[in-house]
């Protein structure tokens, strides 16, 4: 793994969201986007090498809205960016990690991803990333 790629966090709205974080960061999300097969709509912030990604459901039984009624809002989960993703897949698969995704797929923010169950890595949903070529 390379280095930390981006903390995903869990929020009700984003336009809510934002003027937390435009004032916290002293900067304006850089992308906003929507990523259908996952029911979120997405803001990402660019802290040194480190992304700050806001993530609001937009279905009702979408993981991020699931999150929100259990826990509610605050940090999803913790992304690495790793160089081929398949390899990590397969070495952290072999190592005995348990995979919510066995193969990569795509993601918000131009990346392949996929996520380890947080039953396998003390209770942190952790999420590799590897940038589209």
């Amino acid at each position: 793994m390379n280095k930390v790629e981006h903390i995903g966090i869990a929020v009700k709205s984003i336009q809510e969201s934002a003027r937390v974080f435009e004032l916290l960061l002293g900067a304006p999300a850089y992308k906003e986007e929507q990523v259908e097969s996952e029911g979120v709509k997405t803001a990402f912030y660019q802290v040194g090498e480190t992304k700050i990604e806001l993530l609001e459901a937009t279905k009702p039984d979408s993981a991020i809205a699931k999150f929100i009624e259990k826990k509610g809002e605050g940090v999803h989960h913790i992304a690495f960016d790793v160089t081929d993703i398949e390899k990590e897949i397969s070495r952290l698969s072999a190592e005995g990690f348990e995979l919510i995704h066995k193969t990569g797929k795509d993601g918000a923010d131009n990346k392949i991803i996929a996520f380890l169950h947080p039953k396998s890595t003390n209770g942190v949903l952790v999420e590799l990333c590897q940038e589209k070529l």
